[in-house]
């Protein structure tokens, strides 16, 4: 199966870089290039795209607003969005993933890494790798200045769910998950799905906001290294 992209960037040679790229690779196809968050949105309603690899900082509409109105259109609901950052020096990462975005990515990450997380969004996998990207999450989400999640909270769950979520907040894939907790991959996967369906949640990256808002998994743990 071929993953669809659409790039939205305002610098014409980093979209120019990634279209290579992505174009290297044999299963993916860019689909668009958008210059401007309003260009983005247009373009995904129009180009049919699995995943959008988004810039945060753009002219006319920023990558947050834009991803705010994807994913709030019912018609693009299949649709990820993979946001770029700065790493340590963007605080919007924490509105991104509220506004919708299935994970965000270092600008300055090798070419590699970039297609891996290309595929793992657009599998609905793991939100990114665990270490210093879910540290750089937990302290922009446990910020005070931030807004209420938008899903439920994790009261609800079982032992075994609440576990599946710590996991899932670490950046564990359904398999490592499967291998931490001694399940079978499948049973993993459904563990995972009737959590997000009791918490309604979208995908994996507001579950990760759950688990760092309700306190179940706290930024510095050591169980984030």
């Amino acid at each position: 199966m071929t993953i669809r992209v659409l790039l939205a960037d305002d610098q014409t040679l980093v979209r120019a870089a990634f279209a290579l790229l992505v174009e290297s690779a044999r299963d993916m196809e860019v689909v668009g290039q958008a210059a401007t968050g309003r260009e983005a949105v247009a373009l995904a309603r129009s180009a049919r795209a699995d995943l959008i690899v988004m810039d945060i900082r753009m002219p006319d509409l920023d990558g947050i607003e834009a991803t705010r109105l994807i994913a709030a259109d019912k018609d693009l609901a299949d649709v990820r969005v993979l946001v770029l950052t700065t790493y340590d020096t963007d605080e919007h990462i924490a509105e991104a993933l509220r506004a919708g975005a299935s994970g965000f990515l270092v600008k300055d990450t090798r070419p590699a890494e970039l297609l891996d997380a290309i595929r793992t969004v657009a599998a609905g996998e793991a939100l990114l790798s665990p270490g210093p990207t879910a540290r750089l999450i937990a302290r922009f989400l446990r910020g005070p200045a931030l807004s209420a999640p938008t899903v439920g909270g994790p009261d609800g769950l079982s032992d075994r769910e609440r576990e599946v979520l710590t996991l899932v907040a670490r950046g564990l894939n359904n398999a490592e998950i499967a291998g931490a907790l001694g399940l079978s991959p499948l049973t993993a996967k459904t563990h995972v799905s009737r959590i997000m369906g009791k918490l309604g949640a979208r995908d994996r990256a507001q579950l990760v906001i759950v688990a760092y808002e309700s306190g179940l998994v706290t930024p510095g743990a050591p169980d984030l290294d």
